[in-house]
């Protein structure tokens, strides 16, 4: 399998961490290497966040990601911030809802995804990051769906079980968005 090296970003309460949770938690089911490093602002809430993922077949050297094979990014200052690390042939999915800029790189992938828009005509309207990661999904290949349900049911506390659907729903819908 291909290593992989994401960065999540967006504000805080998007659900960028918990996002990149679920990312890290593929590699565990697939029995890979993983890191997981989360960033947040002092404010969480409304505030800056993201986390930086790497899944790899060998040693992860460290868990700082400066140039991402691809990057999820849900507000303006985050597409701002990281859209020129993306590592040339790499990949960014890009909130439309929330990011009107249209990137002029034509060594990436640009996927725009109007999440947050798609999240609240679907009734789930807390779930935009996981719309996201279904896009994610579907422009890199990164896992497969089997590992994604695992990992989410992995990651969605016991205490709250009908979420699962909700967020594979979610998955779902950001998934079938990307051509």
């Amino acid at each position: 399998m291909k290593n992989w090296n994401f960065v999540f970003a967006g504000f805080g309460g998007q659900g960028i961490l918990f996002t990149g949770k679920v990312v890290a938690y593929t590699g565990l089911v697939d029995n890979r290497e993983v890191s997981w490093l989360p960033s947040y602002g002092p404010e969480m809430r409304g505030g800056t966040a993201n986390c930086s993922v790497c899944l790899s077949d060998t040693p992860i050297g460290s868990p700082l990601v400066l140039q991402p094979d691809a990057i999820v990014v849900m507000n303006k200052p985050s597409y701002d911030k990281f859209i020129g690390t993306v590592q040339p042939g790499g990949v960014a999915v890009i909130d439309s809802s929330l990011v009107e800029d249209r990137t002029d790189r034509q060594d990436i992938t640009a996927v725009y995804t109007p999440a947050t828009k798609l999240a609240q005509e679907n009734g789930i309207p807390k779930l935009a990051n996981l719309i996201m990661l279904g896009g994610l999904l579907k422009a890199t290949g990164f896992t497969s769906m089997e590992s994604v349900t695992a990992a989410v049911e992995k990651c969605v506390p016991p205490s709250k079980p009908e979420l699962v659907a909700l967020n594979m729903k979610a998955i779902a819908l950001g998934e079938s968005y990307v051509e």
